[in-house]
């Protein structure tokens, strides 16, 4: 049917999905056990999620499913993309991809451990910092005792590598 026989209200807008994580460009888009589980989980929920629409109200449930369905679509292309790291390959005594980390600042003391994550599990609040981040690549390839230099502007960040740890059973999951 033309468009032009198409009332004006009956016109949908197109559903504006946020942009996943950002993955710079060129950058493999690496996922720990843990990450590659948490994106499969995500889409069984907006899977289920989109099954349990109303459908009593055909405009509503339309612009519902076609905003699910845009949210599937980057969520399937991230996880297509996926590249499962595994840890027990790499260097156990070095700082890698999915190893957790202590350092301080050599400058306040203050003491900090993160676990270096893909930008879709990356969550400082829970201690997991996104590979791709200015600090997670100062730490790559840093032993127990290296010092790792972080330039901020006119500052430089001198953090001391404390420990190393690798979750060797998050492979088991």
């Amino acid at each position: 049917m033309s468009r032009g026989f198409v009332k004006e209200d009956d016109q949908e807008e197109v559903p504006l999905v946020p942009p996943r994580a950002d993955l710079p460009a060129g950058a493999e888009n690496l996922v720990t056990p843990a990450g590659i589980q948490a994106l499969q989980d995500e889409r069984e929920e907006l899977l289920q999620e989109q099954e349990q629409l109303d459908s009593s109200h055909e405009r509503e449930y339309r612009i519902a499913f076609n905003y699910i369905n845009a949210k599937l679509q980057l969520l399937n292309a991230r996880i297509a993309s996926a590249k499962i790291v595994d840890s027990t390959r790499l260097p156990q005594d070095e700082v890698h991809f999915g190893a957790t980390v202590q350092f301080k600042n050599v400058e306040t003391d203050l003491k900090q451990t993160f676990q270096l994550v893909g930008v879709d599990e990356a969550n400082i609040g829970k201690g997991k910092l996104a590979f791709t981040t200015p600090l997670a690549k100062t730490l790559i390839k840093k032993k127990v005792g290296d010092k790792a230099k972080l330039q901020l502007g006119e500052r430089t960040n001198v953090f001391e590598i404390l420990s190393v740890k690798y979750l060797q059973n998050d492979l088991k999951k």
